[in-house]
Formats: C-alpha cells, sequence, structure tokens
C-alpha cells in the first residue's frame, strides 16, 4: 500500500471513530499511530487549546508521558515553543533548530534530551475560526518538512479539526443535559442518578438535604430577574463551597447528598454550617442581599430506604420547614407523612368542592354596640359535602396553604357574595357593609383591584359596600410595596380595608404606619380574656383608645356573653360579633336575622357552643 492509500486509510479510519462517537484521546492516538507508521521518521504529537489557550495534550504516543505532562496547562504565546507560538500565532510554525531558535527559549530542556532536533507545528481551527489546538511534526534532525509531510499534516489538521469540534459538541450537550446552566452545579438528572446509585447499595449510609432559598420570589418582583438570578449563583457556590454534592433540581430548590452520613448528630451539624454560611451579604446593581434558605432533611435507611421515598420524605420535612421554621432545618419525622398526606386529601376534596361550586359564603352579623343595629355582615367561607353537610372553614383551613386554592376560593366567595347583595337589594334590605376575606395569594397574584371591581359592577353594586378583610400575614408574606399599592388602591375606591385578627401577628401597630386601615378587629383571644383577665382588659381598652385617636373603627371578634358585651361598650369599643348576636348563616336567612336584630339589643345569653365562628 502506498502512500496515498495510507493516508486515505487513516482518514477514513478517523472519520468512522469520530462517528462511532470514541473518546477524543482515543482518536488522536490512533491518528499518530498511522501517521508515523507512514512517515516512520516523525514523531507526532496533537495538542489541544483550552478556552484561556492553555496546551492540553491530547496524544504523543512516541514521547514520554514526562513531557505531557511538563506541557499540560503551559501558556500559549509569542515565545511558547512550536505549539504554543502556533496557537498564539494561528499559523504554522516552523523550527529546523530547536537548540538555537529562541521560539524554543526555556523550553528546550524538555525535547533535546529526546534527540529531537527541528519541530514544525500547524493550528488546528475551528470552522469559526477559532484555534483550538495544534498538530506537530518532531524531528530528530534539523530539517523542515518535505512534501509527503505537507500532505500528510494538510490531512491530519482537518480530521483533528473535526474531531475537537465533534467532541466540543459532545461535552456542550452533555453540560446542557446534566448541568444547570446558571450556576454550573449538576442538575436534576445527575441528582436522580446519583440517589439512585447511592440507595442500591446494601446498605446505603448517607442523607439527603433539600435547600430552598427563601424569598426568592419576591427578590425577582422587587429587583428584577438579574437580581434573583445573582441570588441564585451565590447561594450555589457557597453551597458547593461548603457542601461539596450539591445539586440544583429546580428554581430555588437545590439538592445536597452526604456520603457516610448516618447520625442525626452530623446530619444536624452539616445543615446548621450550610445555615451558619449563607447570611454574608453580597450587593448587585445598587441591592444588598442576605441570602436565607430553609432546610429540610432525610436520612437514609431510618428515613426511607429508596430513593423515591426518601427524596419525598425530605419534601415533607422542607414543606413543614418552610410552614413553621423558615430560615432553619427542619428532619423528617414520620408525623409529618401523615400531616402532608392528610393536607393532599383535603386540597383535593376542596378542589373537587370548587369545582362543583360547592363553596359557599355563610354570614355573620357585626352589630353596633351601643345601638344593637346590624352595621355590616361578615362573608365566612362554608364547604357543602357531597353529603350535604355544611362545614366551616376550620376543617378545610390547611387547603388554603397553598396559593392556588386560596385564590379560587376567594374568587368563588367574591361571585357569589356580590350576587347575595345583588338579591337583597332587589329584596329592600340595605346592608351597607359586606366584608371578605382575602390571603396572600390574592395580593400576589396583583389583580385584586380589578377582580372587585369587575364582581361589583356585574352586580351593579357601589364598590363601598364591600370590605376587603385581611391579616398580618397578607403584608407579612407578600411585597411591602405590592401590598401597599393595592391597600391604597382599594381604599381610593371606596373600598374599606379591614386588620383581621388584629393582635396575634408580629409588631402589629407598626403595621398601621405602612399599612393604613379603616378598620381593626381585635382576636377573640383578648376578648376572651377580658373579664377575668386583667391583662387582656388593659390591652384592648389601649387598643380601643388608639384606634379612636386615630379614627379607625374598632370591631371585637368573638363576643360570647353579656358580660364581655357590657364591658367592650363601657370601654367605648364600637363594634362586635359573636355568637352572643348570631352564628353565621346562610345567605336566604340573612334578612330574617337582620330583622330580629334590628328592632333590639342583643339580648343576654350565654353561646351554646364554646368557639367562634371562623
Amino acid at each position: 500500500m502506498d502512500s496515498v492509500e495510507r493516508l486515505q486509510s487513516l482518514q477514513n479510519a478517523t472519520l468512522e471513530a469520530i462517528a462511532r462517537g470514541e473518546q477524543l484521546a482515543a482518536i488522536m492516538l490512533s491518528l499518530c499511530l498511522r501517521v508515523e507508521a507512514i512517515a516512520p521518521d516523525i514523531v507526532c504529537s496533537v495538542v489541544a487549546a483550552d478556552a484561556e489557550r492553555r496546551l492540553q495534550p491530547l496524544a504523543a504516543p512516541s514521547l514520554p508521558a514526562s513531557y505531557s505532562d511538563a506541557l499540560r496547562g503551559a501558556p500559549s504565546g509569542p515565545r511558547a515553543g512550536s505549539c504554543g507560538t502556533a496557537i498564539h500565532r494561528g499559523c504554522a510554525v516552523e523550527v529546523t533548530d530547536i537548540a538555537t531558535d529562541p521560539l524554543w527559549q526555556g523550553y528546550e530542556h524538555l525535547v533535546l534530551p529526546l534527540g529531537l532536533r527541528a519541530c514544525w507545528s500547524s493550528p488546528i481551527k475551528a470552522r469559526d475560526g477559532r484555534v483550538v489546538g495544534s498538530f506537530a511534526f518532531y524531528y530528530r534532525s534539523r530539517r523542515g518538512p518535505d512534501a509527503l509531510e505537507r500532505r500528510i499534516v494538510a490531512t491530519c489538521v482537518h480530521l483533528c479539526a473535526i474531531a475537537i469540534e465533534h467532541d466540543e459538541v459532545r461535552a456542550r450537550n452533555h453540560q446542557l443535559a446534566y448541568f444547570d446552566s446558571l450556576t454550573g452545579l449538576p442538575n436534576r438528572a445527575q441528582f436522580n442518578d446519583a440517589i439512585a446509585r447511592m440507595t442500591a447499595s446494601a446498605e446505603p449510609r448517607f442523607a439527603l438535604l433539600l435547600i430552598d432559598i427563601d424569598h426568592l420570589k419576591a427578590v425577582n418582583d422587587t429587583m428584577g430577574h438579574a437580581t434573583g438570578d445573582r441570588l441564585i449563583e451565590t447561594v450555589a457556590a457557597r453551597l458547593a463551597k461548603i457542601a461539596g454534592t450539591a445539586f440544583r433540581i429546580g428554581g430555588d430548590e437545590f439538592a445536597v447528598l452526604l456520603p457516610d452520613c448516618g447520625q442525626t448528630a452530623q446530619l444536624r451539624s452539616a445543615a446548621n454550617g450550610i445555615l451558619a454560611a449563607m447570611p454574608a451579604p453580597f450587593d448587585y446593581d445598587g441591592n444588598t442581599i442576605i441570602p436565607s434558605v430553609t432546610i429540610g432533611a432525610a436520612l437514609a435507611g431510618a428515613d426511607g430506604s429508596d430513593s423515591v421515598t426518601l427524596r419525598q420524605n425530605a419534601d415533607f420535612a422542607l414543606y413543614h420547614a418552610k410552614e413553621t421554621r423558615r430560615g432553619r432545618y427542619v428532619r423528617f419525622k414520620y408525623g409529618l407523612r401523615t400531616t402532608m398526606m392528610r393536607r393532599v386529601q383535603i386540597v383535593q376534596a376542596v378542589g373537587d368542592a370548587l369545582a362543583g361550586g360547592r363553596v359557599l359564603p355563610h354570614y355573620q352579623p357585626v352589630v353596633r354596640l351601643d345601638t344593637g343595629q346590624v352595621s355590616g355582615v361578615e362573608a365566612l367561607a362554608r364547604m357543602r359535602l357531597d353529603d350535604g353537610r355544611i362545614v366551616a372553614a376550620g376543617e378545610f383551613h390547611e387547603a388554603m396553604l397553598d396559593p392556588k386554592i386560596a385564590y379560587r376560593i376567594s374568587g368563588q366567595m367574591l361571585a357569589a357574595v356580590t350576587a347575595d347583595m345583588a338579591n337583597w337589594r332587589r329584596a329592600g334590605l340595605d346592608l351597607r357593609h359586606v366584608g371578605i376575606n382575602f390571603t396572600t395569594a390574592d395580593f400576589q397574584k396583583g389583580d385584586l383591584v380589578q377582580r372587585i371591581t369587575r364582581a361589583c359592577e356585574r352586580a351593579q353594586l357601589p364598590l363601598d359596600n364591600l370590605v376587603v378583610e385581611i391579616t398580618e400575614q397578607v403584608i407579612m408574606g407578600g411585597r411591602r410595596d405590592g401590598v401597599a399599592r393595592t391597600m391604597e388602591a382599594l381604599r381610593e375606591r371606596g373600598i374599606q380595608v379591614a386588620l383581621d385578627d388584629f393582635g396575634t401577628g408580629f409588631a402589629s401597630l407598626t403595621h398601621l404606619l405602612d399599612f393604613p386601615v379603616d378598620i381593626i378587629k381585635i382576636d377573640r383571644s383578648f376578648i376572651g380574656g377580658i373579664e377575668a383577665g386583667a391583662r387582656s382588659s388593659v390591652i384592648v381598652e389601649a387598643l380601643v383608645g388608639i384606634a379612636n385617636r386615630l379614627g379607625v373603627k374598632i370591631v371585637a371578634e368573638g363576643i360570647e356573653t353579656s358580660e364581655q358585651f357590657a364591658r367592650l361598650r363601657a370601654m367605648g369599643c364600637d363594634l362586635g360579633q359573636g355568637y352572643l348576636f348570631s352564628r353565621a348563616v346562610a345567605a336566604e336567612d340573612v334578612p330574617d336575622l337582620i330583622r330580629e336584630l334590628c328592632p333590639r339589643k342583643p339580648a343576654p345569653r350565654s353561646p351554646t357552643h364554646a368557639a367562634t365562628a371562623a
């Protein structure tokens, strides 16, 4: 076989190896060996150039490993031997005397002891013009290439370019398939593979931590997604540094696998280390961000032996931590599984009720304590079960923790309440105010004002007939500026805003500075103690005085006895509601209830039930 045929055979073999997906180093090794067989007087090498144009040897079968080791990571440059200079220049470099050529100064000791006297290196270029490596011939005599060698190099440089580009595509596809593009961490696919391997061992001994970034949505909404991305990158970098085997498995969620972790104390120590590494602030685009994460964890074996159960239990722990210990760590307990499964069932039941139109309002009167007149009513959500029974919100309260369910409930309640109000008006019942409870989900959605306006327009009702009732959780759970703007927009349209369950949240009085309201509803936990407890009486009396001085109406919730009624009236409390006046009743019973209550002051009777409607 002559040299032309052998060169053609080399080309075919190399292209077939590329097509089969063989490793780049193996392809380059085979290429060099075939070239050296065609031209026995030369020594062949292939060097790749990384992103920083540093040399990364791929193949040099006739050179010692020490040579490749010395070359690995060396920078290209204007005087970096034949290969480094060819990569730097982007054109072939022929050095016929390594011992005297200035391009080899400082590198000559690497090859002269091997009996190599000359080197010809050609740059390998990708289709876009990037220099991705070099292909070199070393000679044992002081000379340059002959005609055959030039043909060989022309062919081999082209083959090397194809092989290196193909490897880049494969590496890029692998990166996309198994690594997160934003953080560079292994992604969900790698996590699934890793946890499956670890649980497949005979006695798995490791821990799983699921980590959720706190308030990422608020950062995205208030500071922009670029800031949110920087927060994700920062958390990822800190996790990678502290935890080692970290994965990004969702938008704001990470996973960490801790091998050889089989004890609760080890797990707690690792989780606390992650929590401690997070709060260091960083600045981006004029904002100072203090990262915070919440962690749920599970131990392999004790908390699940297969990957599905282990992941699910760690999820339960994380969900529980986000509800009860945000910014901290919770390890899975088996009671959590029962609680979460019950919640799933409740959410499903409420979803079915919503789909069937079985979530409906009942109404409890709000009464003027000085005259006994009905000032308005509060709409309280009830659910009609398949068997016809009506259950109070307390029995499906857990479903309200799901933002989608909460949003759907308020939508169905709003439609039903405005329809009921229209019916009452047509019947001649002039009920001035009806309160409806709204949640964080309604404010986060950003369309609350439009929803209320559309509902009132459909029912031909004045907007000032509605009272929007919120809790401090809405204020704390949403974007401060967004909640404040929505409250301001509601009040500008004549819709009153009531702060419900006042006194049960955090720093309630400070919220009145930033979130002015029209009505304060004192929580029933204070009202229940004003008869026997001096503390409750002092607090309630102080709140009444503050509200009166601010020009804010005040409603006492949960009035159950005539003694409470008398004490509140003596304090100057404007309004009250509770079982002393009435339980919540269906819409069709409201006219009769109001006619019964309006002509007289409430009778001094005690309730038959200890709890107040919710």
